[in-house]
């Protein structure tokens, strides 16, 4: 221990020396003024703390990608949130979407996708437009809004207007979401009786045990009703007549 602190205080000397060599070859040096040149005022308004419109423009920007790393952690706060009342109110996220395309006729299919690299379509899908909707198991409230309350299946592309892309995200963040109990199943209701058709007809129930042929009456019931027509037996004799005995 007692060499330890030894070799501290050698080192700790020999930095103080040097420090304080540097600091007197400092104050030998002449001092020499300099002058100070005035800032226009147009640098000086178009600096950001100078200027308050570019400051605040600033300031929403830095806001602004705040937020969206906040929704990126809990994407179901931005459909709580003042922003997405302002901007979709109470209906959904798809509503009154109209995709741009050539002619007349709609396409029968959605694209594939609205982004491709660092590119963006005209007119992106209701999912793509909007950085701060996010697909997730867990945003409810959003997959809520692509399932048909009526029938608990989800709505066609066509319709919402989303690119395949999200879609695909959509069926795996709902499928997700009913496994963990998070949407409900929808599932028919059907009445059932107490009655056991398992064993209730003859072609699917146990076979009976074979009777005692006392009588000329046949093996089962439902046979002896069977009554063949007279023509299709003389047809069929006079077909296989060379092969029937006399």
């Amino acid at each position: 221990m007692a060499a330890y602190m030894l070799n501290m205080y050698r080192i700790f000397s020999r930095e103080l020396t040097s420090v304080s060599f540097q600091f007197r070859q400092c104050r030998r040096l002449p001092l020499k003024p300099v002058p100070l040149q005035p800032v226009p005022l147009p640098a000086l308004l178009s600096h950001p703390f100078g200027s308050s419109a570019a400051f605040r423009q600033k300031e929403a920007e830095v806001q602004a990608a705040q937020a969206l790393d906040r929704y990126k952690q809990r994407p179901w706060d931005y459909l709580e949130s003042e922003e997405y009342v302002e901007r979709y109110g109470s209906s959904a996220v798809w509503t009154g979407y109209r995709r741009s395309h050539k002619g007349g006729i709609p396409p029968q299919t959605t694209r594939k996708t609205c982004i491709r690299g660092h590119k963006i379509c005209g007119n992106p899908c209701p999912i793509c437009r909007d950085p701060n909707i996010i697909v997730h198991h867990q945003n409810v409230k959003l997959l809520q809004q692509f399932i048909s309350p009526h029938t608990g299946m989800v709505y066609d592309p066509t319709l919402t207007g989303v690119c395949m892309k999200q879609q695909k995200k959509l069926n795996k963040a709902i499928d997700k979401a009913r496994d963990d109990g998070l949407l409900p199943f929808h599932i028919p209701r059907v009445e059932f009786s107490g009655e056991d058709y398992s064993n209730s007809h003859d072609a699917v129930g146990v076979t009976p045990p074979p009777p005692f042929l006392i009588s000329s009456e046949p093996w089962y019931k439902w046979y002896g009703e069977i009554t063949p027509d007279d023509n299709k037996v003389d047809q069929v004799k006079k077909t296989y007549k060379a092969y029937l005995k006399p």
